[in-house]
């Protein structure tokens, strides 16, 4: 069995569902858009995003404070041309997903409520309580699914590219435990991140990295795949995931303290609770660390109760199953694994050394986290360039036809995830070290000679390349800390890239543009 399609977009997060339906826009009637997920609709990570989007929308803001805070949080390795480009589309964007029906939070006066976020100079963050990731992918699901032109693929995994004289050509699927090819112009990938590679994570275990793994066995290229961001305050307490309490939370106005009640952040940077997250959840990490306790508290008490009430209700409720009241009781809460910034590289249209091949969404590296994501700034990063690559990305032309099968690998019936999981925290977690990486690389080396199914072998050569290319850069920057090279190098001041087993550098394209007056 085989289908053919224009374009083929792997994901139904919010990255997928969005360039979905702006491929769908750019061909019009007899357009054919197929839309995989290896699950079901509204199911993806992006549901899970809790803070919102940034965007420049209020008088008092510019697109030059949100490029220049983007930049400072991105700690030098930011590209700035794809930062110019999202900052400055932002606002279009804004105004496209009001008119597909997104309910973002408003004022008293009816105006869009902005909030302020970690590193932001300014309140330009848009959100739908505490829920904004829900709100979007509904609202984008219904869309896709009113949409003629979209064909949804559901429970269907792909396993693979079709590549074909060195063009990628479509996808291999596996569903109902059939193979076959389905064949596209143009082929998408929007899987998503892979930070469920830590035991400590905020993400769902969908989070896999599948569609990473799979591009670079093809020889795709990848950057900068040693940046993972920690996210400093997700939920600590017996019994419980590590639910994330969102940076929402300190923006409007929680404070961070220990046991003893006191904001012990301020002995680490003096921005406090405000400082860039990759600092924060360092400064956590290292306060647990020298005492011992289990995790430090996030104090709501002066937030006033109608803005928890209003902002916070998914939090609330929560916490409120582990007899936790936000109102009367601080957070228990403690660093965790969140947001993947390394992938697959892209340039500003999606495009992968692979013709044919384009990634948007948490699976690509665009250049606009740099070395740590500044808040918010990626769902904007999924309409942004998800946007672009509809439109302007070239679609291959000639007769589709799949050749060959799927790569064979070494698969097996071992389920050792929970393993990998653990080795990854231990080796590759918040602080990292030329010992740690080496210990973890050679386990999960030891674990793939034992033959994993494949869902353990995606995850575990995820673990593997974040590893090596943690163990290649040799300075700390950003998300990425070696306590054994502590400082930044101007040296280092260069995205890492990996192509199949070899590591190199390569430097930033820092094109600094002039904003209109705003």
């Amino acid at each position: 069995m085989s289908s053919a399609f224009d374009a083929i977009v792997v994901g139904s997060g919010a990255a997928g569902l969005y360039t979905a339906l702006c491929f769908s826009e750019r061909l019009g009637q007899g357009g054919r858009v197929g839309l995989i997920t290896k699950g079901h609709l509204r199911t993806s990570a992006s549901c899970w995003a809790q803070g919102g989007i940034a965007a420049v929308l209020d008088a008092s803001d510019t697109f030059a404070l949100h490029f220049q805070d983007t930049l400072r949080a991105g700690a030098g390795l930011c590209d700035g041309a794809a930062v110019a480009i999202l900052v400055r589309e932002a606002p279009r964007h804004i105004q496209h997903l009001l008119q597909l029906g997104v309910n973002f939070d408003r004022n008293p006066d009816g105006t869009l409520a902005l909030t302020l976020e970690a590193a932001h100079s300014r309140h330009r963050v848009l959100h739908s309580a505490d829920a904004t990731g829900k709100a979007l992918v509904e609202t984008l699901t219904d869309r896709v699914l009113e949409h003629p032109q979209i064909t949804v693929l559901a429970a269907t995994q792909v396993i693979d590219l079709v590549v074909v004289a060195g063009e990628c050509r479509g996808v291999w699927v596996e569903r109902e435990g059939e193979v076959y090819p389905l064949l596209a112009r143009a082929t998408v990938l929007a899987t998503g991140g892979g930070a469920y590679v830590y035991s400590q994570t905020t993400n769902p275990p969908s989070s896999t990295g599948e569609g990473v793994v799979m591009a670079w066995r093809r020889g795709v290229q990848l950057r900068d795949m040693e940046f993972v961001q920690f996210h400093p305050t997700a939920l600590c307490f017996p019994g419980a995931p590590r639910f994330l309490i969102s940076e929402a939370v300190r923006g409007e106005g929680a404070h961070l303290i220990d046991s003893r009640g006191r904001r012990f952040l301020f002995d680490y940077h003096p921005q406090g609770e405000l400082a860039p997250r990759d600092i924060v959840s360092r400064s956590v990490w290292h306060y647990l660390q020298e005492t011992g306790e289990k995790s430090v508290f996030l104090d709501l008490s002066p937030i006033p109760l109608a803005t928890i009430r209003r902002r916070f209700p998914t939090i609330a409720r929560f916490c409120q199953e582990y007899h936790i009241d936000i109102e009367t009781q601080p957070i228990p809460v403690t660093p965790a694994a969140h947001y993947c910034i390394g992938g697959i590289a892209t340039d500003t249209i999606g495009a992968t050394s692979l013709p044919g091949l384009y990634a948007v969404g948490e699976v690509a590296n665009t250049g606009v986290h740099g070395a740590n994501r500044l808040a918010s700034n990626s769902l904007l990063e999924c309409f942004v360039f998800g946007e672009r690559l509809a439109k302007y990305a070239p679609l291959l032309d000639g007769k589709l036809e799949a050749v060959g099968s799927p790569l064979a690998l070494e698969l097996g019936e071992l389920d050792c995830q929970e393993q990998v999981r653990e080795i990854c925290w231990r080796s590759a977690g918040i602080v990292r070290t030329q010992a740690s990486l080496e210990t973890g690389l050679r386990q999960l080396e030891a674990l793939a000679g034992q033959k994993p199914n494949r869902r353990s072998l995606n995850l575990l050569t995820y673990g593997q390349l974040i590893m090596q290319a943690a163990l290649y850069r040799q300075e700390s920057r950003g998300t990425h800390y070696r306590q054994d090279f502590p400082h930044p190098d101007p040296q280092w001041q260069q995205h890492t890239i990996i192509v199949n087993n070899s590591l190199s550098l390569t430097p930033l394209t820092e094109t600094e543009p002039e904003f209109p007056q705003w």
